[in-house]
């Protein structure tokens, strides 16, 4: 049961001083109770100073906003380019903690001679040093590798940044030393760290990096595009994870709530449960900080396998629901149609339609994460459906793309054993290559659609837009919302006030382009925080453009 795993949560409490001791607010026990040298000594030691990662994961968030498919309450300052070096960072901080504690376990796992007894403990502090140096990676390129737990005084401690490739090849190198180690699903706790997480993540990193290299003509894409094939078929053949379908026709929507937990498509989760770690993600998510953008609505192909501007299927937006009508069901379970009745937090007890709340911004809202919980609804903070940080899906879409950006083409056999899983699980046509050739698609961009619809949400177009080096024309253009002219928007809804701004077809105007600026010089990195640059000024060198 999902409560019963849980218990690696509570554990956690007690032993995070462990390979922490640099934040004074995690100091729980003087130093004296709790030593190296009495501490591990057991399997059991290692388990637990392994259980900190997991409380310490990061759950939902809104970083969709940084890019190009979601708009939240105030424009984003990284999609617009009005971000600014910042003093400090949370992900910098909190990923170097957690990267000692995992050097830690790593460094006490060498000298130990529990051997086989500590393999599970030591891949999963491989695992998570590979996990937090990758969230650093994504945003900033290299970074300093710190291997080993050091003091002030460890000249390690003043490392340059190591280059983005090195920093690439450093994370895959850990992960493969984690593959090895840990066991596979089923063999350890449902929640921890497995193989297939391991195989899964080192995909992940693997074609953000290759990608990376052919589109900005920076290095060797085809040994990572390699990599990432190879990892990602690792996992689909291990016969060990699968699409969720319990919910049928619904099963994408109930994947994302309470019904989704501990399914079999789930890789690596933030874990939640009342009494235990709960979140507010259904909260915030139902007050639509992260609301869908005009261009996420018209990627949504209809049920004939077409995009919108080539299928007879599509009825225009004539009305609410028409642009709706015959459309690929993950619009309808990703965005709220009008008039669908639900149970939101902002109204617990009378479901109701949903039209006259609308973003004020864009017009569409969110309906993906929006949980059917009454009680989690009703009481701020008590959601407890978990957030999947790594799924099955995501691996699928990895193995095409890699598939086809390393060859230049793919099988219909590859597109079977990926895209078309997840067709089929919301009943679109196959993707194939004679249907590409005949209607006049290209297959990069329908592989691509496929991924930014599938993952909608889950924080992965910010990094797509960059790998792939069509940010610099992807953000800086109007964001769009509905059309506000059709007599349905115009007549009923109560935002119609404060919406000031139209084109010339009638659609909303959330932020104009001539707000909105990419640098491709500058702004494919976010800037290290300014306060670790002027700790270590000769050595430690800010990304191009933020100086």
């Amino acid at each position: 049961m999902k409560f019963s795993n849980f218990k690696i949560l509570i554990l956690a409490v007690g032993i995070t001083i462990l390979g922490t001791s640099c934040s004074k607010d995690l100091d729980l026990a003087p130093q004296a109770e709790i030593s190296d040298a009495t501490f591990w000594i057991t399997a059991n030691d290692f388990e637990l100073a392994t259980n900190s990662f997991y409380i310490n994961l990061d759950g939902p968030g809104y970083e969709d906003t940084w890019s190009d498919i979601a708009f939240g309450w105030e424009p984003s300052a990284v999609s617009n380019g009005s971000l600014v070096v910042p003093d400090n960072s949370d992900t910098w901080d909190k990923s170097y903690r957690q990267i000692r504690a995992a050097n830690k376990i790593i460094e006490q796992g060498a000298a130990s001679t529990l051997g086989e007894q500590i393999k599970q403990s030591v891949g999963e502090a491989r695992f998570f040093r590979a996990y937090y140096y990758y969230k650093m990676y994504r945003l900033y390129g290299g970074v300093p590798l710190i291997k080993d737990v050091i003091t002030p005084e460890d000249a390690e401690l003043k490392a340059p940044r190591a280059t983005r490739e090195a920093t690439a090849d450093f994370i895959v190198a850990d992960l493969d030393e984690a593959i090895a180690n840990l066991g596979l699903k089923g063999a350890v706790a449902t929640g921890r760290v497995t193989k297939g997480a391991a195989q899964a993540l080192k995909a992940r990193v693997a074609l953000f990096e290759g990608t990376f290299r052919k589109f900005h003509s920076s290095g060797d894409a085809n040994s990572m595009l390699d990599k990432a094939i190879s990892a990602a078929n690792d996992v689909l053949a291990s016969g060990k994870y699968g699409l969720f379908t319990g919910k049928g026709v619904d099963s994408y929507r109930y994947l994302f709530i309470e019904e989704g937990d501990d399914s079999n498509e789930s890789i690596f989760d933030r874990r939640y449960h009342r009494q235990v770690a709960t979140n507010d993600f259904g909260y915030w998510w139902a007050y639509e900080t992260s609301a869908p953008t005009k261009k996420l609505a018209d990627m949504y192909l209809c049920k004939d396998g077409l995009p919108i501007d080539k299928s007879p299927l599509f009825k225009g937006y004539t009305t609410f629901s028409t642009e709706f009508e015959n459309r690929d069901s993950r619009m309808a379970q990703t965005l709220i149609t009008p008039g669908l009745k639900t149970v939101r937090p902002q109204y617990p007890t009378t479901p109701r339609e949903n039209w006259p709340d609308r973003n004020p911004n864009v017009g569409y809202m969110p309906y993906k994460f929006i949980s059917e919980d009454v009680y989690g609804n009703s009481n701020w903070g008590q959601h407890q459906f978990d957030w999947h940080i790594i799924r099955y899906a995501e691996v699928l879409l990895t193995y095409a793309e890699a598939v086809y950006e390393k060859n230049g083409s793919i099988s219909d056999a590859d597109l079977d054993k990926s895209i078309n899983l997840l067709r089929t699980r919301v009943g679109l046509p196959k993707l194939t290559n004679a249907f590409v050739t005949t209607n006049g698609l290209n297959m990069r961009s329908e592989i691509r659609r496929e991924r930014t619809i599938e993952l909608a949400f889950e924080q992965f177009r910010y990094d797509d837009l960059r790998r792939w080096k069509i940010a610099e024309t992807e953000l800086p253009t109007d964001v769009k919302g509905v059309q506000f002219t059709n007599l349905d928007w115009k007549s009923k809804c109560v935002w119609g006030e404060r919406s000031k701004q139209t084109d010339a077809n009638g659609f909303v105007i959330a932020e104009k382009a001539v707000n909105r600026r990419f640098d491709p010089a500058k702004h494919y990195w976010q800037p290290l925080p300014s306060k670790q640059i002027s700790l270590y000024p000769d050595i430690l060198k800010q990304n191009p453009g933020w100086q």
